[in-house]
């Protein structure tokens, strides 16, 4: 989630795969296999309080990318205290025993620097850019922020209100924010990840200030950070400047770990929301799918561009261009620390066939189960996800994002230099094997928005 608005996690990079003939692709062959250049220029630091800083140097322009990532998010909270993770990504930005609420921007772009902030359901992360010569002054406000927030009641109280207002926006009156709400709380029974980032209405309500005290202090830690730099820095010097600014920031008892495992779905669950004022259907079809393996992360990658990514993909030539039941269909892989969704979703014309459409859906991935991709398929996306993954690298702030995921979310930024080999590694063999695991009737829940009439005298929702 940005400070601007609600993400709900379905963006991917445009994809376009070509259509075939060709009998099925055999397994990949051997080549010498690609890797990022680098990785020798990166220097990492682990302080005696915990920060992990990983720095890599890149001196193309003068200016520096700064992510800190926190191992906090919705996967961290429980009933009565949902939302709390994103609420802090809005409290960060408002004030600490030095700076008044506000000023943290303020000085910011006063030296040529801009900021933004995310929040998913693993992790909380806060992004810096800025010319190099303004390192001093983000390291400072970057540490005052994780040791010396402050919890002004009238603040506190006015972005409760803030992030309330953006929870009616992206969710309540957003026709797939309130259908994909309801999707993951019915997909989940036990594991937070049920709960919506954005928070149930009465848990924004109700945070008490001892709620917001106890989060911070425990996952606004220095033992909970890992800091990425990228630019145009010297690494052993920033190392000892960063050091010096956040070393003697304590370490806290390190949080209470997520031990819930959810448990096999045992059958399909359906989930409807009515909506009044809404114009036309909308369908999701969630599946479980688990990130044991980075391998076959980069699989369901492949699976979910082959089904939706571009206008020749399979589902937008079905559904879309053939017989034309939907105006827009997609797919993504919401995966994190824990077994995530891989999510089928359509938009439908106004009084569309949501049962045609689901059918049709149904009968592409079991197509895909059975037969896999073509030869001529999957190298095109082979290709297609290479360039997106060469194109994110083109900046210092795509490094830095790269080098964070690879770190937070794969256990090693090392993992990154060889990341591009991985796609090689997969032949059609494993794609229709994971096809075949995933695309199960009793491992879905299946999430339709029907539109209803606007009773007498209420006002429609957008």
């Amino acid at each position: 989630m940005s400070r601007t608005l609600t993400a709900l996690a379905l963006t991917a990079a445009a994809l376009m795969l070509a259509s075939g003939a060709s009998p099925v692709a055999a397994e990949p062959a051997t080549s010498r296999k690609p890797r990022v250049p680098g990785a020798d220029a990166v220097v990492e630091r682990t302080l005696e309080n915990g920060l992990k800083v990983v720095v890599w140097p890149d001196h193309d322009i003068p200016n520096v990318a700064l992510y800190t990532w926190y191992r906090a998010g919705g996967r961290n909270e429980y009933p009565g205290i949902t939302g709390i993770a994103h609420y802090f990504e809005h409290m960060m930005f408002n004030g600490t025993s030095t700076h008044a609420p506000g000023e943290f921007d303020k000085v910011m772009e006063a030296d040529g620097g801009a900021n933004n902030a995310y929040t998913s359901n693993d992790v909380t992360v806060y992004q810096d850019w800025f010319p190099k010569e303004a390192m001093e002054t983000v390291l400072e406000l970057e540490s005052d922020r994780m040791a010396n927030l402050a919890f002004d009641p009238k603040v506190v109280e006015s972005e409760r209100g803030v992030v309330y207002s953006e929870r009616r926006s992206s969710v309540d009156n957003s026709n797939f924010g309130a259908l994909f709400e309801q999707v993951y709380a019915t997909a989940f029974v036990a594991h937070p990840y049920q709960f919506p980032v954005i928070g149930w209405p009465s848990d924004i309500e109700n945070w008490s200030m001892d709620d917001l005290k106890a989060f911070y202090k425990t996952y606004y830690a220095p033992n909970n950070a890992t800091m990425l730099v990228v630019g145009d820095v010297d690494p052993q010097a920033l190392l000892d400047r960063i050091e010096a600014r956040f070393g003697k920031i304590p370490r806290q008892p390190p949080p209470e770990p997520v031990t819930t495992v959810e448990p096999e779905q045992q059958g399909e669950r359906r989930v409807v929301v009515e909506k009044e004022g809404a114009q036309a259907p909308m369908l999701i079809m969630a599946y479980h799918v688990d990130g044991e393996a980075d391998a076959r992360t980069r699989a369901l990658e492949l699976l979910d561009a082959a089904l939706s990514k571009g206008k020749s993909s399979r589902l937008h030539q079905r559904l879309v261009e053939r017989e034309q039941v939907a105006v827009h269909v997609g797919s993504s892989l919401n995966a994190g620390f824990d077994p995530g969704l891989f999510m089928v979703y359509a938009v439908l014309p106004p009084g569309g066939d949501a049962a045609r459409v689901e059918a049709l859906i149904d009968e592409e991935l079991q197509r895909l189960a059975r037969e896999g991709v073509t030869a001529e398929e999957l190298q095109k996306l082979r290709n297609q996800q290479l360039a997106g993954f060469w194109r994110n690298l083109a900046t210092i702030s795509g490094k830095a994002q790269a080098l964070g995921s690879y770190e937070v979310f794969h256990g090693d930024w090392k993992k990154l230099f060889e990341a591009p080999s991985a796609y090689e590694d997969i032949g059609s063999t494993q794609i229709r094997s994971l096809a075949q695991s995933v695309f199960r009737a009793s491992n879905r829940t299946v999430g339709l928005l029907r539109p209803i009439a606007a009773k007498s005298g209420s006002a429609n929702e957008e």
